[in-house]
């Protein structure tokens, strides 16, 4: 077959409530990820690699901060004439109110740019999250959904089965037909589940969208699709009126939306590459800054941790994630923490299964979060310290503690 047109969307998500603090400032694709990397930069690392380059990334919330980190898609080779990377930002003005404005949902937000996918003319449109860690040639779903025919082909993979509910799970069965979907079901019948990778037929999608609406906006409130998330209502649709194949995406995969999830993470990389980084050919690609070596100094000890460049330790760092710049003193503990760029950890100061935002000082003596044993399976034993905050000397911030940004007392 010869290569399809492809239009990429990589849909960068509303305020990401979820992740607390962290994201009260900042679009949370651009949070980052094992010191020198973004989340946004995994999606647009596969999409260079698969050799798609007709690439729309679309953010609800603070975009602007998204527009910085991604420098015109400088780093992925999507800097061009024609196509490569383009923003989407929320419209006012532009048309009806069910159609403008920022949108509730992931399925709602493709109803809205239904007439611009149209107008693209794409022969299949690939549509992926931007919360996630994996790495994956995308160029093998297209692969499996032009061989079935299929009017959408769902990326899977497998987590455990207590954790399903928190996807949509997806029942598979012959010739990998998806035969049920459920979206964060209480009780899952299965651990496979969506990783938010799709591709579709166009024309099915945008004609399924506006039928969907059709039903559901009259009941809607104004500025509402109705659609919601694309497992509210688009995938069951889908699914229960068209051809739905399912494709499995090899190797490792993880969900970063939760603090716990995206410490876990963390934690999973410290010590293993996870068949996500060290591939020469197919390098995550990012937009960071030079910055000289990172520094152990004497008296410093650090164990089964990353330190990003231009980081100074002169404590201990156990099982952490050090970000560029970042001071760790003599006498300091950081244990199962992720520190952001720029930040400081003073003198006889304890970090522990704690996420540190960028540029905070974490005074002599204070203590943030603390040691635990158990398994990271709960977002309120995680302590977050929010962007620019000044813990005092000898405070205490109990385990679950949240900081907003710029606390300094």
């Amino acid at each position: 077959m010869a290569e399809p047109r492809i239009l990429a969307i990589i849909q960068a998500g509303g305020a990401g409530g979820r992740m607390d603090v962290l994201t009260r400032e900042r679009a949370k694709p651009t949070l980052p990820f094992a010191g020198i990397y973004q989340l946004v930069d995994f999606p647009l690392s596969n999409l260079r690699h698969s050799g798609i380059v007709d690439v729309w990334l679309s953010v609800q919330y603070l975009g602007a901060t998204l527009e910085d980190e991604v420098a015109n898609g400088r780093p992925w080779d999507l800097d061009r004439t024609t196509g490569g990377l383009r923003l989407l930002m929320p419209q006012q003005g532009t048309g009806s109110t069910d159609e403008e404005g920022v949108a509730r949902g992931n399925a709602d937000e493709l109803y809205r740019i239904r007439d611009q996918i149209s107008a693209a003319d794409p022969e299949l449109v690939l549509v992926m999250s931007a919360d996630h860690v994996y790495r994956f040639d995308y160029m093998d779903a297209v692969r499996t959904h032009r061989e079935a025919g299929a009017s959408c082909t769902v990326v899977t993979t497998e987590v455990r089965r207590e954790e399903a509910g928190d996807h949509a799970t997806v029942e598979v069965g012959e010739d990998d037909v998806v035969t049920g979907f459920e979206y964060k079901p209480d009780e899952p019948k299965t651990s496979t589940v969506a990783t938010e990778i799709f591709v579709y037929s166009p024309s099915v999608l945008i004609e399924t969208l506006e039928q969907l609406h059709r039903e559901l906006g009259g009941d809607s409130g104004p500025g509402d699709t109705g659609l919601g998330d694309f497992g509210d209502h688009l995938l069951p649709r889908l699914v229960e009126s068209t051809l739905v194949v399912a494709h499995r995406l090899p190797g490792y995969w993880r969900d970063l939306g939760e603090p716990h999830k995206y410490l876990r993470a963390h934690l999973d990389a410290l010590v293993d590459d996870l068949g996500v980084f060290d591939d020469s050919d197919r390098p995550i690609l990012t937009r960071h800054p030079q910055r000289v070596p990172a520094r152990v100094l004497d008296g410093g000890r650090v164990e089964d941790s990353m330190l990003s460049p231009g980081c100074r330790v002169a404590g201990t760092v156990v099982r952490s994630v050090i970000g560029p710049g970042v001071v760790v003193e003599p006498g300091a503990v950081v244990r199962e923490s992720v520190v952001f760029t720029g930040s400081v950890i003073r003198s006889d100061a304890r970090v522990e299964r704690a996420i540190v935002d960028r540029d905070c000082v974490i005074g002599a003596g204070a203590t943030v979060g603390e040691h635990q044993d158990g398994p990271l399976d709960d977002s309120e034993s995680v302590t977050l310290v929010g962007r620019g905050c000044r813990v005092p000397d000898q405070a205490t911030i109990e385990a679950g503690g949240r900081l907003e940004p710029g606390t300094t007392g």
